[in-house]
């Protein structure tokens, strides 16, 4: 099996480097990641200008683009063989309409769009608690393993968010869970040269049942997204 890995972090981000080191138990892994942070970038694509590519070792491949872009370029020239593209482990959930934000999240949609099974993965975090990625890696491994041995009906793709419970449990019970469709309650901030977005994430609705109530209840959230 081969696995390409992107994010929108960054491929220094410590959440890359993880979910890297993860996939290499289920096949031969190909990074193929931004350059810099494009958090937030959504399903921005690169059409009208070269997108620099930088070949480091380790089948390594940095990319001054977006997300969307490295998933594009992995399946087009980088990996043209790659049976999933693995995108995250993102530094921050991507519940309810993030999905429609995110730049982890739009690498798997292109993927998808373009015939790849894909995945996105995010990890929520409480203020003022850093993530400990050897224990996220520990429990993502069961559902990864679970998951890619799976059927995957082409047009959709998976999303899939560790929660942050304060306790060291490596077994967290998998919740498939529709994405919340409600909106984020924004407030801003004025500041000296503007508005500041101060949202509180932990704050925002939670339809029962739904991908955010399940990931803030202390479980991993498993949604099927369609393109």
């Amino acid at each position: 099996m081969k696995l390409i890995v992107t994010n929108d972090d960054g491929i220094e981000a410590q959440g890359l480097l993880t979910l890297a080191g993860l996939a290499s138990q289920w096949g031969d892994v190909v990074v193929v990641a931004p350059a810099e942070l494009q958090s937030g970038a959504s399903h921005q694509l690169t059409n009208n200008s070269p997108i620099r590519v930088d070949e480091l070792s380790g089948g390594r491949y940095r990319v001054w683009g977006t997300p969307a872009d490295c998933a594009r370029l992995a399946l087009n020239r980088f990996a043209t063989d790659g049976d999933w593209v693995l995108s995250g482990i993102n530094h921050g959930a991507n519940l309810g309409v993030d999905v429609y934000e995110s730049g982890t999240v739009a690498a798997a949609r292109e993927a998808a769009i373009n015939g790849c099974k894909a995945m996105a993965l995010s990890h929520y975090t409480v203020d003022g608690r850093e993530i400990d990625w050897p224990l996220a890696a520990e429990r993502l491994r069961p559902v990864l393993e679970r998951l890619l041995g799976e059927k995957l009906d082409p047009g959709f793709f998976l999303n899939v968010n560790l929660p942050h419970p304060e306790h060291d449990e490596t077994r967290l019970e998998t919740k498939t869970a529709p994405v919340d469709p409600s909106p984020f309650r924004n407030t801003f901030t004025p500041t000296g040269n503007g508005y500041l977005h101060t949202g509180i994430y932990h704050d925002r609705h939670r339809k029962p049942g739904s991908d955010i109530d399940q990931c803030f209840s202390g479980h991993i959230s498993l949604s099927k997204i369609s393109v």
